[in-house]
């Protein structure tokens, strides 16, 4: 008769086999998605403005993720429209604005300001004063 650690032993190895052979029949998706029986579009996770993800929260409104990459090339026109409206937004705020609160007035994404800020900058349409993000914009 086996002794009890053999018996323990063969049963771990044969657990282990068949862990090993059930990874290797799924798909990625499967691995990746806890839950996902069938392959799918991109997982996406919702999150909102009142908490973390999955918080109930009846008044909360989605927070605006951007799609993930590259935007798509803006002709030299489209920036100085762009870089127009943001300094006749910053002009009504004798404060001046953060890109922040630039971005949420003109509904656009991070990746678009960068540049367009940089321009206004080149061209002395804007001036600057601070640093990183507590940077504030003012129109010349």
């Amino acid at each position: 008769m086996p002794s009890l650690n053999s018996q323990l032993e063969a049963l771990a190895h044969s657990f282990v086999n068949d862990v090993i052979s059930a990874i290797r029949g799924s798909s990625l998706q499967e691995l990746l998605v806890p839950g996902a029986s069938k392959p799918a579009g991109r997982a996406r996770r919702t999150e909102t403005a009142g908490g973390g993800p999955g918080t109930p929260d009846a008044l909360s409104t989605p927070v605006k993720k951007g799609k993930p990459g590259r935007l798509a090339r803006r002709s030299a026109e489209d920036i100085a429209a762009l870089l127009g409206k943001i300094v006749l937004l910053v002009k009504t705020h004798k404060d001046g604005m953060r890109a922040e609160e630039i971005r949420a007035k003109l509904g656009l994404e991070p990746k678009e300001m960068p540049r367009v800020l940089k321009e206004g900058l080149a061209k002395k349409k804007l001036s600057t004063k601070g640093q990183k993000r507590a940077t504030t914009y003012f129109a010349k």
